[in-house]
């Protein structure tokens, strides 16, 4: 099935998003323990997060009935999928679990889309997401486990390779592993392709453990953006495929991560969306001497950083 979701439908793909997206910037970090670090700085994205690409490719490559589209999202899907609703003139109702942080649920309600907060964590959403759209009619747009979401995610790989000029190694974080799995469909084979999953939400690592998708434990201080319960079907023979490693770092780790992204580089990013920098910054990804990685800073949708009005 991974073949429906390879580099030349990402390559395809690319063109039809492509004024509705932006071309975020690659920053080049410097040394990182023992790695060369370019930071793929994709929080600068509309709507605050990579999830936009996806977004975009879903209604922009699939029908959308009069009805509009209905999504669940721990936050940063569904601020992309109202946001690209809002740009179309697309109907959005949006269902986000409890644990979603603030940011996110304004930055949803500010695209101006039908916004439901309940349930636990994001299968509860999810779920409920699925029933409005059965009774509604509405397009499902799937955070992760959709072919359009895995392909506009699969741009932001082919997007590096036309700004970094060569790079060893990619490194993204997991959730339901839309992005990661896009990824390694654009590039698996041509570099090498890391995962970061936080230790309380070890979705892909457990997967790959059991060989199939398994229902894993949703916990820790990026869940709200890499809580879901289960990673994806279509993107799980792709990582078994082309996904060399899947490191996991703890809280604390991605804590320090996101003070050293602001301390040394004045960047904002949310929890989930410094968990790939984690790994470098901490060395649980154990990089050879003078590798060049990227890293993607996947989304900054936040209110740690307060400003007096």
């Amino acid at each position: 099935m991974h073949q429906l979701i390879d580099r030349a439908a990402i390559a395809a793909c690319w063109p039809g998003i492509t004024r509705h997206v932006r071309r975020t910037p690659v920053l080049d970090a410097g040394r990182v323990g023992a790695a060369d670090v370019w930071l793929k700085l994709e929080q600068l994205q509309h709507a605050g997060s990579f999830k936009t690409r996806g977004a975009f490719a879903n209604l922009t490559m699939r029908e959308v009935p009069k009805a509009g589209v209905a999504a669940a999202s721990g936050g940063n899907h569904g601020a992309a999928v109202a946001y690209a609703a809002q740009q179309l003139g697309v109907p959005a109702k949006i269902f986000v679990p409890q644990i979603s942080s603030p940011a996110k649920v304004e930055r949803i309600r500010s695209y101006g889309a039908d916004l439901v907060v309940g349930g636990a964590v994001y299968a509860d959403a999810l779920a409920a997401s699925e029933a409005s759209a059965v009774e509604s009619g509405a397009l499902r747009v799937h955070a992760f486990d959709q072919r359009e979401t895995l392909l506009g995610a699969g741009t932001l790989g082919l997007e590096v390779e036309e700004q970094v000029e060569r790079f060893d190694t990619i490194i993204a974080a997991v959730g339901g592993g839309g992005l990661l799995g896009g990824i390694a469909a654009a590039l698996g084979g041509r570099v090498r392709v890391v995962g970061v999953e936080p230790e309380g939400c070890p979705t892909l690592h457990n997967a790959l453990q059991a060989g199939r998708p398994v229902d894993a434990p949703v916990g820790g201080i990026a869940a709200d953006s890499l809580g879901a319960r289960r990673v994806g079907e279509l993107m799980f023979p792709i990582a078994q495929a082309h996904v060399a490693q899947v490191v996991l770092v703890s809280d604390d780790d991605i804590r320090a991560a996101q003070r050293q992204l602001w301390a040394s580089y004045r960047i904002v990013a949310e929890p989930g969306g410094a968990a790939a920098f984690a790994a470098v910054a901490s060395g649980r990804y154990a990089a050879r001497a003078g590798e060049r990685v990227v890293v993607v800073v996947s989304g900054a949708n936040t209110t740690a950083v307060q400003f007096d009005p």
